[in-house]
C-alpha cells in the first residue's frame, strides 16, 4: 500500500441501517463446534423427517439415515408398522447396516460377531447365547427411537422425551398456511413418488434454509420460476405472510418448466388453492411445495458443517404415475430451481470464512422471517454454549 492511501474497514461499533437486520456471524456456518451443537440440540432433539413411508414397502425393508451424529435404521416390522433404531450393535458397537437401503427376510445380523435382532429390535440370536441365560433379550436389543407418521413420511426423534409433534412440526405448517386443512386438501400421504433426485450440496444447512425462505433472489437466478409465478420477480416470497399463495401467470396453464398444461387438480384441492403455489418450511430440515397437481417435498440431511444431502420427492396421484404420462416438464421446473439455489448456496459458503463476513451480513425487510429463523437456531443451541 502506498503512503497516503487508506482502506475502509467496518468499524467495530458500526450497525446496520434501520431498514436492515443483522444476520448470524460467518463462523456459525463454518465452525465444527457450532455444527456439533446444532446436531445435539436441534437434529437430535427435534422431530426429523427420515424416509417416505412407501420406501418401506414390505416387512424387512429398511433405510439408513443420518440424524445428527447418529446413523439410524428405519424399517418395517412384521406387524406392518415402521420402527426406528440406532444403527449400533449392542455387543461391541459395530454398525449393523452398512447399506443405505435394502431388505432383510426376518432379522438384522451384525457382520462382526453375528448378534442377530428381530425386526422389532429384540435380540434373537448370538453365538453361545444359550449358555448365557441371564441375558435379557429385550434389554440387549437395539435401541428404539420415537417415531410417528405424517404426510406419508416417517418422522423420528432421538430425544428421550420428544417435543410435541403438534406444537412443532404441525405448528410450522399452520403458521404458514393458517390451518392443517389447507395441507390436508392435497392428500400428501396418499400420493406416489413419481421422481426422486438427491443433491449433494457443499454448503451449510442454514444457507439452504435461508435461501428457500426468501425470494429476493428470484428475479436474478430463477427465470423459469418467475415466468410461471410473476409476482416472485418482485422479491416477495410465498412465505411472506400467513396463507399467501403465489398466483400463476395469466397465460400459464400448469406448474411446468414452460408453463404448459399439468395433470389436473388433485381431488380435494380447493378453488382458492387452484392456480397457486405455496411454500412451507418445517424446521429443522423439511421444505414442502404445494401446487394444484403435485407436491414437491425436500428433506435435508446435514452431514458436515459445509455439506448437506438434500433428497427431493416429486409426488403425484397414483393415477398420474400409473398412466405413464411424461413427468419431465413438471419435474424440470423445480429441478432447475434446486440447481440454481444450491449453486447460490455453494457460492456463499466460502465467503462465510471471509474477514468481511466475520460479523455477518444483513437482511432486507422482505427477509425478516430469516431473522426469526436465526433467533430460533440461537435459542435452540444456547444451552450448549454455556
Amino acid at each position: 500500500m502506498t503512503e497516503g492511501t487508506s482502506v475502509h474497514t467496518q468499524a467495530a461499533d458500526e450497525v446496520p441501517a434501520d431498514s436492515l437486520i443483522p444476520t448470524l456471524p460467518g463462523t456459525d456456518y463454518t465452525d465444527p463446534g457450532t455444527f456439533r451443537l446444532e446436531q445435539e440440540h436441534i437434529f437430535e432433539a427435534q422431530w426429523f423427517c427420515a424416509v417416505r413411508s412407501s420406501d418401506l414397502d414390505k416387512p424387512g425393508a429398511f433405510r439408513t439415515v443420518q440424524i445428527g451424529r447418529e446413523s439410524v435404521i428405519v424399517t418395517r416390522a412384521r406387524d406392518g408398522k415402521p420402527r426406528a433404531f440406532l444403527n449400533v450393535c449392542r455387543h461391541r458397537g459395530a454398525r449393523l447396516c452398512t447399506e443405505e437401503s435394502g431388505a432383510v427376510k426376518r432379522s438384522f445380523q451384525c457382520p462382526y460377531h453375528a448378534w442377530t435382532y428381530g425386526l422389532d429390535g429384540k435380540l434373537i440370536a448370538a453365538p453361545n447365547l444359550t449358555s448365557m441365560p441371564d441375558i435379557d433379550r429385550t434389554a440387549y436389543g437395539l435401541q428404539p427411537l420415537n417415531l410417528t407418521e405424517w404426510l406419508g413420511y416417517v418422522w423420528v426423534c432421538l430425544a428421550d422425551t420428544p417435543p410435541s409433534f403438534e406444537e412443532t412440526v404441525v405448528a410450522d405448517v399452520v403458521a404458514r398456511l393458517g390451518s392443517t386443512e389447507a395441507i390436508d386438501n392435497y392428500g400428501v400421504d396418499g400420493l406416489t413418488v413419481g421422481k426422486r433426485i438427491t443433491y449433494d450440496v457443499k454448503a451449510n444447512w442454514k444457507l439452504i434454509i435461508e435461501n428457500f425462505m426468501e425470494c429476493y433472489h428470484c428475479a436474478t437466478i430463477h427465470p423459469e420460476l418467475t415466468e410461471v409465478l410473476p409476482e416472485f420477480a418482485d422479491g416477495y416470497a410465498a412465505q411472506f405472510y400467513v396463507g399467501h399463495g403465489a398466483a400463476f401467470g395469466e397465460d400459464v396453464e400448469g406448474f411446468t418448466v414452460d408453463g404448459s398444461e399439468g395433470f389436473g387438480r388433485i381431488d380435494g384441492v380447493s378453488e382458492e388453492q387452484d392456480r397457486s403455489y405455496y411454500a412451507i418450511t418445517v424446521r429443522p430440515q423439511v421444505f414442502v411445495n404445494l401446487v394444484p397437481d403435485h407436491v414437491i417435498f425436500h428433506r435435508m440431511y446435514p452431514v458436515a458443517v459445509d455439506r448437506t444431502i438434500v433428497e427431493c420427492d416429486w409426488l403425484y396421484t397414483q393415477e398420474v404415475v400409473d398412466s405413464g404420462k411424461d413427468l419431465s416438464r413438471s419435474v424440470e421446473i423445480f429441478h432447475r430451481v434446486n440447481q440454481q439455489d444450491f449453486d447460490a448456496c455453494e457460492r456463499c459458503q466460502p465467503a462465510m470464512s471471509s474477514r468481511q463476513y466475520a460479523r455477518g451480513g444483513v437482511l432486507v425487510p422482505s427477509e425478516h422471517h430469516i431473522g426469526e429463523f436465526h433467533t430460533w437456531v440461537e435459542a435452540a443451541i444456547a444451552p450448549g454454549r454455556t
